[in-house]
């Protein structure tokens, strides 16, 4: 079937998990949590964001957490920048690698940016320019990429032309979100088919949300298309704020069970990994909901 020997993931639930999250998760909890994804193997974690505290309160301590994590050999801890005096503090904060963020659809932009589509792209380009000046990669995001809460379907092209625009102002990886978790695999599949004739598909990670239960089946479809990038949010944890209806991201151990079966390497100890999902859902008393988890609570 042509699948990959081994794949990236990029964990997200200390960021894009608990942006959603109403009751606040205590600095010391969010840094073992970390930590504990650290020792898991995971060599790719986005720690936090630095959007105004007025927006994702959440994640207000951001500069905290950064400066408690302990940071393991060879893990790249990434933030969220939306602007320059965002980069300012990620700077402060001292992280490996900066993501950017944007949607594919006008209204989603407005809703989470307050600004068009082509008032942004002024706002990010000296975010991705000074962070690649100071060394530091540089992810960006594209939001509601298969659909959108207040448009509904999304053009094709108009996410390619916001992909060209990102790629231009230099970004490494581009990370494609079905924000809404509406994607089914076809198209997934025709997406990725169009986007192989401009991109290489070594820089695309595709981001799933599991709204209606299709999260599995389009990593799959990604894999057969040739993606070796995949975001996930350790226990199924997620949402996003600005996008009605959207439920948690694809649970990080639902894609270690399916990838170790497959026999595709990730690098990360599936055991560990469950382990840091069950301490969380203990000491923050909340449920996950993901497969792995209700196995694991024997459910």
């Amino acid at each position: 079937m042509g699948l990959p020997q081994s794949v990236v993931i990029t964990e997200v639930g200390p960021r894009d998990g608990l942006q959603n999250e109403s009751l606040f998760v205590a600095t010391d909890k969010k840094i073992e949590w970390i930590n504990r994804l650290s020792d898991a193997g995971f060599r790719h974690i986005e720690v936090s964001s630095f959007v105004h505290p007025k927006w994702i309160p959440q994640l207000a301590d951001a500069v905290e957490v950064f400066h408690g994590i302990k940071r393991a050999k060879g893990v790249v801890y990434s933030a969220l920048v939306p602007n320059e005096r965002g980069l300012e503090r990620a700077f402060e904060a001292r992280v490996d690698a900066v993501s950017i963020f944007m949607s594919a659809s006008e209204s989603h932009n407005q809703k989470n940016i307050n600004k068009s589509i082509r008032e942004t792209y002024p706002v990010l380009r000296p975010v991705v320019e000074s962070a690649k000046a100071a060394g530091l990669p540089v992810r960006g995001y594209v939001s509601t990429v298969f659909g959108c809460p207040y448009e509904g379907n999304v053009d094709v092209n108009q996410v390619l032309s916001v992909v060209d625009s990102l790629l231009d102002m230099g970004v490494d990886e581009l990370s494609l979100g079905d924000t809404i978790g509406v994607a089914v695999p076809t198209q997934v599949t025709e997406l990725i088919a169009r986007l192989s004739k401009e991109v290489p598909l070594s820089r695309i990670a595709l981001h799933f949300h599991d709204t209606y239960g299709m999260a599995m089946a389009n990593v799959w479809a990604g894999l057969l298309a040739g993606i070796e990038r995949f975001d996930g949010s350790l226990g199924g944890l997620g949402g996003c704020p600005y996008a009605p209806g959207a439920s948690g991201n694809v649970a990080t151990d639902d894609l270690l069970y399916l990838f170790q079966k497959l026999g595709v390497e990730t690098g990360v100890n599936r055991e560990q990994a469950l382990l840091a999902a069950a301490w969380f859902e203990q000491n923050v008393g909340r449920t996950l909901p993901s497969h792995a988890m209700s196995v694991l609570r024997g459910q």
